[in-house]
């Protein structure tokens, strides 16, 4: 769901391209994911556990990215 400017918008953009909506969308959402992991912050840090979870079990994010 987005609001009927925004996807006006987006099919216009398509139109005018001579590509379908869906290829706009993804371009869009391939853009936004990609700007999110560039300026997500790397974390790390260093501490023994007291209650013996490990931070994978406990996080609620990813503690580390997939090697490349």
């Amino acid at each position: 769901m987005a609001p009927i400017g925004d996807l006006r918008t987006l099919e216009a953009e398509a139109e005018r391209r001579g590509v379908s909506l869906a290829t706009v969308l993804r371009e869009a959402l391939e853009e936004k994911a990609r700007s999110l992991r560039e300026t997500r912050r790397p974390r790390v840090g260093f501490a023994r556990s007291t209650d013996g979870f490990r931070a994978s079990e406990v996080a609620s994010e990813p503690v580390a990215e997939p090697p490349r």
